[in-house]
């Protein structure tokens, strides 16, 4: 295998940097603790808190409707009246703007919602940071990429009542830690090639959110790709209910305790139920 662990002083300076770069991200004017309300929507038009318009889901795909005065600015083109975004692709979002608000249009699970990210969220203003474990190269190990013979849907719950979420995954990782040979069933990453993989494991719940993710570059051309648990992630969820994230496979729980990464956040938004979705409270 060729994946390697950098030096100690190396190493704590690469994780710093991921670790503030994965902050700016989350605390952006239009990142994920700026959502302050989400939708579900159906063929019934209903308003987003905070949001122009009235949306819809019908056989046009996505269809919102302004009233005399409002706007959304779609694709860096300013929109009055009715706007068709017409149907999504799997997990698709298209964020518009309304003045320095941005809302955003999703399909997740095979249904669309819409979400508002509003850059005064009290979750946001008042966010003190995700605490984490000190870097460490010990949880850093090789790994194998031991790919299917063909994709395999896997069906896997979201953290939302009724959400489902189907995804296709090519593989499995083989590693081994603390002496003991270990596997988790992998995902499809954010860019061609790069794999995602969904984890529990025995801090989970305790130190640690009930589940966290783990980004994974290409595998090289023999598999092999560095397991590195230090960057083993909050997703969405763990900072608010507005958040449709899936979540592991039964097969993905670690059978030992991963004191590396990101812990459980200091602050939590609870979303507080709606005729039709959720707004946010802190």
């Amino acid at each position: 295998m060729t994946a390697t662990v950098p030096g100690t002083e190396a190493f704590a300076r690469e994780w710093e940097e991921w670790h503030r770069q994965k902050e700016a991200v989350l605390a952006a004017p239009h990142g994920f603790l700026a959502v302050t309300a989400l939708v579900w929507l159906d063929e019934q038009p209903t308003g987003v808190p905070g949001a122009p318009g009235l949306w819809s889901a019908g056989e046009q795909g996505v269809v919102v409707t302004l009233a005399e005065g409002e706007e959304l600015v779609v694709h860096g083109e300013p929109v009055t009246g009715e706007h068709v975004f017409g149907h999504l692709g799997l997990r698709e979002s298209v964020l518009t703007t309304a003045g320095d608000a941005a809302v955003e249009v999703a399909e997740r699970g095979g249904r669309y919602v819409v979400r508002l990210r509003d850059p005064r969220s009290p979750l946001r203003l008042g966010y003190p940071g995700t605490p984490a474990y000190p870097a460490d190269p010990r949880w850093a190990v090789p790994g194998r990429f031991v790919p299917f013979d063909a994709p395999r849907p896997t069906p896997v719950p979201g953290v939302l009542e009724g959400v489902q979420h189907v995804y296709d995954a090519p593989g499995r990782i083989e590693f081994e830690l603390e002496g003991r040979q270990l596997s988790l069933t992998a995902f499809p990453g954010h860019t061609p090639g790069a794999l995602s993989v969904l984890f529990s494991d025995e801090t989970s719940g305790r130190t640690t959110y009930p589940f966290r993710s783990l980004q994974l570059p290409p595998p090289d051309a023999d598999g092999s790709v560095l397991v590195d648990l230090n960057r083993a992630a909050n997703l969405p969820c763990a900072y608010t209910d507005l958040a449709t994230c899936p979540t592991p496979p039964a097969e993905n729980r670690l059978p030992l305790a991963v004191e590396a990464g990101e812990k459980t956040p200091l602050g939590r938004g609870v979303g507080r139920p709606t005729d039709r979705g959720a707004v946010l409270e802190v």
